[in-house]
């Protein structure tokens, strides 16, 4: 099927076992996140446009994106908004086919407003303003989807997925979205959307850091909003305990300062850092694993945005996780494993260049397990279409 599937065995530490470990998550209110899921959005609602308007998926990346902060000042009580948000939304897609004019740009922004409508309870229409910068396709490129049943590769690029998630990744990851879940906004409804949580674990402690943005209409004062962080810090302390046995220290909000006022307070309006302080960008926030692991091997490609049929960067990101996943459930004996996908620019999607798999084994891998990763690699190629389809669906999170 794929030109080469290598098999190498490699003797390294896994990293669970490794003595430190840093890994970082940007929830779904950071600027950067922002980028992704707004762009990303565009592509799953520009593919379905094409769908439904010409029968096929047409040529279009929309993984190029710009948030400019806006200028807010933050009060007790609730502050105001001076300067809205701007995002520039870029890159390249089809805009006429046989004759027929698409609006881009129209569906382009009304996907970016209900993401927002939908992902950030505060931000409104009018909070954000946007520049459409989205060129017409190449000729070469959307030449690529002229053979709706062999899909050419849109760019040349190396991906890597790895399993299994360490405790560190999973304490990180749902640290995160156990602050951004509903009932955690339920019952604190002053913690914006805005998280960001830093896991640094030597050997079996991990020392946690949230940086939570408040939302300033429910803090009264000072000693408020100092009581509700530490209300805050205990409930999550709680929902550690209940969920992990290794040793956690959690801290929020380190640059606060008592006896400040409002310059010692990590105080927004829209409980986003994107209204005054941080502008963002796609690309710059969580891998395809939706967390940040230094320690772990990384491709060369953001996934967000890219085309769910053509651009390897998007599809192999996504898929050589679910491969890696696959083969250390079903092959016995592995403390770990890393999936690398490789293709070149024209070649089919369905038929990587190089696949290669680095199982991290405690003795030797024997024929039988060989023949098992093998036939996981084989089968996932085969049903690639399949998989572009649940891209496109949304079933697989990119961020």
């Amino acid at each position: 099927m794929t030109n080469q599937i290598f098999i190498e065995s490699v003797n390294n530490i896994p990293t669970f076992k490794k003595r430190f470990e840093i890994v970082e998550r940007k929830g779904i209110g950071h600027p950067d996140t922002i980028c992704d899921l707004v762009m990303n959005q565009i592509s799953v609602d520009l593919s379905k446009l094409y769908l439904k308007e010409t029968g096929a998926i047409q040529h279009h990346n929309m993984d190029k994106a710009l948030l400019v902060a806006g200028q807010s000042e933050s009060n007790f009580g609730g502050g105001k908004i001076i300067k809205p948000i701007k995002m520039i939304l870029g890159d390249r897609a089809t805009f006429d086919v046989d004759g027929k004019r698409l609006p881009i740009g129209e569906i382009a922004i009304n996907s970016a407003k209900r993401w927002f409508e939908k992902n950030i309870r505060f931000v409104n229409e009018e909070h954000v303003k946007y520049q459409i910068e989205i060129g017409v396709t190449s000729k070469e490129l959307s030449s690529i989807f002229e053979n709706p049943s062999s899909f050419a590769a849109n760019d040349t690029s190396v991906l890597v997925g790895y399993a299994p998630f360490t405790e560190t990744e999973s304490i990180v990851l749902n640290t995160e979205q156990h602050i951004n879940s509903k009932q955690f906004k339920d019952d604190f409804p002053e913690s914006g959307e805005d998280v960001k949580v830093m896991g640094f674990r030597d050997t079996n402690h991990v020392d946690l850091t949230i940086a939570t943005a408040f939302v300033d209409r429910f803090v009264s004062s000072e000693n408020q909003y100092f009581q509700k962080k530490e209300e805050m810090l205990q409930e999550i302390d709680g929902f550690l305990k209940k969920n992990y046995d290794m040793k956690i220290t959690a801290k929020m909000n380190c640059l606060d300062s008592k006896n400040k006022g409002l310059s010692g307070l990590y105080l927004t309006v829209l409980g986003t850092s994107a209204e005054g302080a941080d502008s963002g960008q796609v690309g710059r926030g969580n891998m395809a694993s939706r967390v940040i692991s230094p320690s772990r091997p990384a491709g060369s490609e953001a996934t967000a945005g890219k085309n769910p049929i053509s651009h390897i960067g998007k599809i192999y990101n996504a898929l050589s996780f679910k491969i890696a996943n696959e083969i250390h459930t079903k092959v016995s004996g592995l403390d770990e494993v890393c999936v690398w996908m490789y293709n070149v620019i024209g070649s089919p999607v369905n038929k990587p260049r190089a696949v290669i798999v680095q199982p991290i084994i405690t003795g030797q891998l024997g024929n039988t397990e060989k023949n098992q990763i093998n036939e996981i690699v084989e089968k996932n190629l085969e049903n690639i279409q399949e998989f572009c389809n649940e891209l496109i669906s949304g079933k697989y999170p990119i961020a």
